[in-house]
């Protein structure tokens, strides 16, 4: 090993399963599978295959980043927990990185990044700017006035019917997700971070079950 930081990062928070490790700024290893349900029996077997193909085992990480949503809750719940039990075992950090953050990274200027929360509405933050206090969930035709402003670009999920009702533009992320995660938590190696934690912007749609859920501890 060297003093170069080695980051893996991965991501289940919407209809897909994705990793990247990354060595400083070289990245060895990606994928991206799309997938509606699986991702608690994939999710592990694909990253080890990324660190297979990086050439490089759970011991030389430096640390876990993990993608926090706000996205699909059973999916984020996923990839949080696996994110804290590897770090744990590890002993090395975990760094929560949220999606929308990580879709914003490495475009320059005014940037609202975008989530689809699905039933017409949409989880939003902006960056370059200040048009929220944070993520915020809003209905696609009741858009904040405070998302506006000149020469702005906007990014991820349904970005095209967001741009249109902005008079803004739309453009891809400047990088695939999972190395987007593991760009962002390189910049906080040096500062502690909390645990993370799952991104829930609005309550779960879901009926709560007869028996609690397990509890992701703060």
């Amino acid at each position: 090993m060297t003093d170069t930081p080695l980051i893996l990062a991965f991501d289940t928070s919407a209809a897909h399963c994705t990793a990247a490790l990354l060595s400083g700024d070289a990245v060895l290893a990606t994928t991206h599978e799309d997938m509606a349900k699986g991702q608690a029996e994939r999710l592990m077997i694909l990253l080890q295959e990324v660190l297979d193909a990086g050439g490089a085992t759970y011991g030389d990480l430096t640390a876990i980043a993990v993608g926090t949503g706000p996205g699909n809750f059973t999916g984020i719940r996923i990839s949080v927990s696996a994110a804290r039990g590897l770090a744990l075992g590890l002993g090395i950090p975990a760094i929560g990185v949220s999606v929308l953050e990580a879709q914003a990274l490495g475009t320059v200027g005014s940037v609202l990044s975008t989530v689809d929360a699905r039933r017409d509405s949409i989880y939003l933050q902006g960056f370059g700017y200040a048009p929220t206090n944070g993520p915020e969930q809003h209905p696609l035709d009741t858009l904040p006035d405070a998302a506006r402003t000149p020469d702005l670009t906007v990014i991820g999920g349904r970005s095209a019917e967001v741009s249109q009702r902005l008079d803004a533009r739309a453009t891809a992320p400047a990088y695939p997700l999972a190395e987007a995660l593991a760009r962002v938590a390189t910049t906080h190696l040096d500062t502690p971070q909390p645990r993370p934690k799952p991104l829930y912007i609005r309550p779960a749609d879901a009926a709560p079950p007869r028996d609690p859920a397990p509890v992701i501890l703060p």
